[in-house]
């Protein structure tokens, strides 16, 4: 392989892009894969690690014994390259045009040119592929959002602080360096400060917003994301491929979290698997009928395989209400047990209140106990009874719940579990059943101003532009987008919904919302006959 670093390419302005390629070691051309982040292409060398979660570019080397260029570049701003750097604004989309027509024009490069790349990387394809510069052949975004301000930013319309934490720890990797290093740049714009400043969906998160511009996108696309990021980068890949218009193929992995989708991004293994035969007919031609394949291939969790589909959503999906309910379910110690049922509230089915912040949350709102950290202790859970059969929920989810407030104000954040069968002796004991999360939404009670255009049945769509205070004690209706899943809920295991205004580190790492001082107050969920509040489920028939 033969590497060439700080390639300087000059933009329409002036400012010259660092960029470094990597190709095979003679002077033939060959078609290039086209990467570009804040992440510094100089760190490329470093290992495989956890610390080291930028590392996002796949298996560059093993690329390049495939017959393939490639390219990472600096984004404006980081890195070796010049300018301000602007966070995915109209300049920096710019830039990813040119420096792919300058790539064509290269005699290492056969004019077809591919994107790759995780998160910041397949972010920046969603754009790419919006100019649609005349050389670009196809995109395969992994984890890649399409939407900051909805997939992350504000899920919900709640505000989040991962993107604070992400840009201040970008900052501090372009400033500190080694001892005897001096080459570190200071990235003078205070995004984080304009995050928290445009709270709403406005024309700053717009400019940044691939979604509304997917119809623009031509070439072909293959879409990959991962069921453990939620909440971050798998709503953005499902509605792509959803939206999309142009050739399109999509897959969904078992990554459970960031750890794993970071480490499954770098085995050659799931490149040869999904990405290869995507570039190579694509990008060499090589007819190898993988346009031919089923479009659509989900990791189904509880199964723990893999399974072609033919489209997304799954159209022979079965929504099944599963209703909120004040009866017990005798199987965790939360601040209710609810439970949660097929059967229809009664007209006096009651309601459930809580008061926050509670007095007993320990590290946001997981409380601690006898056996340590717990989770359901202090939040409010409706949980079904054991399951008479295998149940697979494959889709789009959405939550009716009737509330009310004693605040102008509130914040829900829901979250789905899998919760496995316990023995007798362990209850008795007070242990907690063990569980496994499956999937997450939210919803900030005065962004509940929905967009009945872009809605669809079972996923609503807010337009978080004009917040409307609640009347405090008056009931509202509230349709909670909770993000897609594939998962298999076993015999015996039940399903369990948990719901509170707050999360913690130790059950959401670094995707945790912070806790306001203005969020003190009580609120009640109803689950009677008048006020049905319920969980719809996309069940799939046996």
């Amino acid at each position: 392989m033969r590497v060439t670093s700080d390639i300087m390419v000059p933009m329409r302005d002036g400012v010259k892009i660092g960029l470094r390629l990597y190709q095979p070691d003679d002077d033939g051309a060959y078609p290039t894969l086209f990467a570009i982040s804040p992440y510094r292409y100089d760190t490329d060398d470093i290992p495989v690690h956890n610390l080291f979660q930028w590392r996002e570019t796949g298996p560059v080397e093993w690329y390049i014994d495939q017959g393939y260029t490639y390219v990472h570049a600096d984004v404006r701003g980081s890195g070796k390259s010049e300018g301000t750097y602007g966070f995915f604004d109209h300049t920096e989309q710019q830039d990813y045009y040119e420096l792919i027509e300058w790539i064509a024009e290269q005699p290492w490069s056969t004019g077809k040119i591919g994107g790759i790349g995780q998160s910041y990387y397949a972010m920046a394809q969603w754009f790419m592929g919006i100019l649609n510069p005349p050389h670009l052949t196809c995109l395969a975004p992994y984890d890649g959002m399409i939407d900051m301000y909805r997939d992350s930013s504000y899920n919900g319309g709640i505000y989040s602080e991962f993107f604070v934490w992400w840009y201040n720890l970008v900052r501090a990797n372009n400033i500190f360096r080694a001892a005897g290093d001096e080459t570190g740049r200071t990235m003078e714009p205070d995004i984080a400060l304009e995050m928290m400043r445009h709270q709403t969906d406005d024309e700053w998160w717009r400019e940044r917003a691939a979604h509304p511009h997917l119809s623009k996108i031509k070439v072909p696309v293959l879409s990959v994301g991962a069921w453990g990021k939620v909440g971050l980068h798998l709503r953005g890949n499902l509605i792509a491929y959803e939206e999309l218009e142009a050739p399109k193929k999509l897959v969904v992995t078992g990554a459970a979290n960031i750890n794993e989708a970071v480490h499954m991004f770098d085995k050659p293994e799931f490149h040869e698997r999904f990405f290869k035969p995507f570039y190579d007919h694509h990008l060499k031609g090589i007819d190898n009928g993988v346009m031919e394949e089923p479009s659509v291939t989900i990791f189904v969790r509880g199964a723990d395989e893999y399974r072609n589909e033919t489209e997304w959503p799954l159209a022979r999906a079965e929504y099944v209400s599963y209703f909120l309910s004040g009866e017990p379910s005798g199987s965790v110690t939360s601040l209710n047990d609810g439970g949660l049922t097929t059967e229809s509230p009664a007209d006096a089915g009651g309601s459930t209140s809580y008061d926050y912040p509670d007095p007993q949350w320990g590290l946001g709102v997981v409380g601690f106990g006898p056996f340590g950290p717990d989770p359901a202790a202090r939040v409010l859970t409706f949980t079904s009874s054991p399951l008479d059969q295998d149940t697979e929920v494959s889709g789009p989810i959405v939550l009716e719940l009737f509330a009310a407030s004693d605040q102008p104000d509130t914040d829900f954040i829901v979250k789905l579990s899998d919760q496995l069968p316990q023995a007798e002796e362990e209850r008795g004991q007070g242990r907690q059943p063990a569980f496994a999360p499956v999937t997450k939404g939210w919803l900030k009670a005065s962004h509940r101003d929905k967009d009945e255009v872009r809605s669809t049945e079972y996923r609503p769509f807010y337009r978080h532009e004009a917040p409307q205070p609640l009347v405090p004690g008056e009931v509202y209706k509230f349709e909670i987008e909770v993000h897609p899943t594939s998962h298999v809920f076993k015999a015996g295991h039940r399903i369990r919904l948990e719901i509170s205004n707050g999360d913690s580190p130790l059950t959401d790492a670094v995707f945790t919302h912070q806790y306001m001082p203005h969020k003190i107050g009580s609120d009640t969920l109803f689950h009677d006959r008048e006020h049905p509040s319920r969980l719809l489920l996309p069940v799939i028939p046996a």
